[in-house]
């Protein structure tokens, strides 16, 4: 069995990938055991150091890791080297600032013989998406890492060259041997790793699917897990709201990563006073982004990653436009090699059809009409998914007052929803439980270990 690559922008493969043998899986988990017992024991600056090396590896390598996802999953190169930019500075962060949230704490009120210590867990098994193939690994390998844990990765199977690229990055940056290993595994494979006494902990991003199927193997297992999953993330735009702005950020939202990602905006929940005029901004804007090949430094908009995720976007579009749905731009596959699909906007979107009640992964738009605030926060929660949240209103104190509505693990006011390594990410429902990033992510994997001394 192998791992196959293809390259979106033509529908041509690039290369294919043997798959791990079950001594290879064992030989992989017994370094990851072995480096632990090392790595723990190294200084929390220490192992800092390692992480400021990464960050300035990966910055000297951003233009060949931009061209390589480029190539196997279609992002434009603008996009990739702005993914390799924000990798690095999760790495500085962590580096900056992990020390200090490892070192012991006595709580407030706590006896003051006690303290507080975290600990590192051992292997952890990081199961990530094709999407953003260096980010999401590294927004969860850097403080998994930092905290004196060691990973295993299963990466998607079409980003096997960006999954391998990243386990040379870690050797280069002068990691110790075992700390950080790719391996070249089927998802059939996953649950005798989760089920291997030796990986302690399990973190995915991903669909919501996949999310239940693993979560059901760790707790099975009595394994901690972080799952960031799908999401729908609705933005609200209200009577009030400066619609330029509003369309402006509501089209990069929407077309961020060709609109291949979990936290973007996907319905556009608007009171119908100001429905007709954003529509047209909307539309005037998504049409205007170049679409193209995505080594070309002006596209903004790439392939998508895949023919079944395209084949899969126009069955949605298709079955909500005959459900009632009415198409205002794009809305059908194009001609020629490669898997794009343009910009496209549905409006007149109900409860009912999949542009209302599915995640639309790619650069589909779908506007529900609303009568006013009260019914946006009420179609906002209607859904399944909980990850992000946009409100759009001059009137910042009463966005602030219903983002506290909103069902949500991220509300961004008048801005694009988007993860920060300063804040916590993830989201609720059934986009998944647990955080990332900022002290959260440091200690998902840690035991937090109460220390009482006579």
């Amino acid at each position: 069995m192998s791992l196959v690559s293809i390259d979106p922008a033509t529908g041509r493969r690039l290369k294919s990938y043997d798959v791990f043998t079950p001594r290879q899986i064992e030989s992989s988990l017994a370094r990851a055991q072995s480096a632990f017992l090392g790595w723990r024991e190294l200084s929390p600056a220490g192992r800092a150091r390692h992480l400021r090396a990464l960050t300035r590896t990966l910055r000297a390598q951003a233009g060949d890791l931009a061209s390589l996802a480029a190539a196997e999953m279609g992002k434009p190169v603008a996009q990739g080297r702005a993914e390799i930019a924000k990798s690095a500075l999760t790495c500085e962060f962590y580096a900056k600032h992990g020390g200090s949230w490892l070192a012991d704490e006595r709580p407030p009120g706590a006896p003051s013989q006690a303290r507080v210590a975290f600990e590192p867990l051992g292997v952890v098994l990081a199961i990530m998406p094709w999407n953003f193939p260096f980010w999401q690994v590294v927004r969860a390998a850097a403080p998994i890492l930092m905290a004196g844990n060691t990973l295993v990765l299963k990466h998607a199977s079409n980003v096997t060259g960006c999954a391998l690229a990243l386990q040379d990055l870690f050797t280069e940056a002068g990691f110790p041997r075992g700390v950080m290993q790719t391996l070249l595994i089927t998802s059939k494979q996953v649950s005798a790793l989760i089920a291997d006494e030796r990986v302690r902990g399990v973190t995915l991003t991903g669909s919501t699917a996949a999310g239940k199927s693993v979560a059901a193997l760790a707790g099975e297992a009595m394994k901690p897990g972080v799952f960031e999953l799908g999401g729908s993330d609705p933005y609200l735009v209200l009577a009030d709201a400066d619609l330029d702005h509003a369309a402006e950020i509501c089209a990069q939202a929407r077309l961020f990563n060709s609109g291949q990602s979990c936290v973007c905006g996907k319905r556009f929940i608007v009171v119908e006073s100001v429905r007709r005029d954003f529509e047209k901004k909307l539309v005037a804007r998504l049409s205007a982004r170049p679409v193209g090949h995505p080594e070309d430094p002006t596209t903004a908009v790439g392939p998508l990653a895949r023919a079944d995720l395209r084949r899969d976007l126009q069955a949605q579009v298709t079955a909500s436009v005959r459900r009632g749905a009415r198409v205002l731009l794009g809305g059908k596959i194009p001609s020629g090699e490669g898997f794009y699909y343009p910009p496209s906007v549905l409006t007149n979107v109900r409860r009912g059809m999949p542009a209302y009640d599915e995640e639309l992964f790619g650069p589909v738009a779908a506007i529900i009409s609303v009568r006013d605030e009260e019914q946006a926060v009420a179609v906002a929660n209607d859904s399944i998914y909980g990850l992000g949240a946009g409100i759009f209103t001059r009137d910042r104190r009463r966005g602030r007052e219903l983002a506290g509505r909103i069902e949500s693990g991220q509300v961004f006011i008048n801005e694009a929803v988007r993860s920060d390594p300063t804040l916590p990410f993830g989201g609720v429902k059934q986009s998944g439980y647990g955080r990332e990033l900022a002290l959260w992510g440091l200690r998902a994997f840690v035991n937090t270990k109460t220390i009482w001394v006579r």
